[in-house]
């Protein structure tokens, strides 16, 4: 986890700052996101359907038409156009702290929360899910499965926070309340 001073911040400074929620396709970034937003009284924007507003496409679209690397510049230019925002609740994408440009941009203003959800879950949540273009493969689960490996230290190494997000939205979105002394 990052070294930060999330603690030491003032009740005041920690409004201003936007909240990230990162972590594995499926945890929850998006319906805790929303919850989160309405209990706190900030806006929320979902980093994915902002790129698929400016783009004009959708994400599946992006990555057929363009390409991987060109969704994740795409990626890194809302992360930088977002931190310069205050008070958000943000989801990120998937990837999105990744990428150490995109990562430094939203922890200048922002706090990064991972959620943190196990696997068995995560590939339970996602069964269905036929709208995330990493996961369209024969060897579906096996992707996912070392996606998620590759994925979670990095995550965890982005956040200033891990929250535990295995429970329904509402009582997570409480718990980050808390846990950020924002109620």
């Amino acid at each position: 986890m990052r070294e930060g001073t999330v603690g030491a911040d003032t009740l005041e400074k920690r409004a201003e700052r936007n909240i990230i929620l990162c972590g594995f396709m499926g945890c929850g970034k998006s319906s805790i996101g929303r919850r989160l937003a309405r209990l706190a009284g900030r806006s929320f924007v979902d980093m994915d359907e902002y790129i698929e507003k400016k783009a004009g496409k959708t994400i599946k679209e992006i990555f057929a038409e363009e390409g991987e690397e060109a969704f994740r510049q795409m990626e890194e230019d809302a992360a930088s156009a977002l931190s310069r925002e205050r008070g958000l609740v943000i989801a990120s994408g998937g990837g999105t702290v990744l990428r150490e440009k995109s990562r430094d941009a939203l922890a200048e203003t922002g706090i990064i929360l991972l959620l943190d959800v196990p696997f068995p879950a995560l590939r339970e949540r996602l069964k269905n899910d036929t709208s995330r273009p990493l996961l369209q493969r024969p060897d579906r689960d096996e992707a996912m499965y070392s996606l998620f490996l590759e994925r979670m230290p990095k995550y965890k190494a982005a956040a200033h926070m891990v929250i535990p997000a295995g429970a329904p939205a509402n009582f997570v979105a409480r718990e980050i309340l808390h846990r950020l002394e924002l109620e």
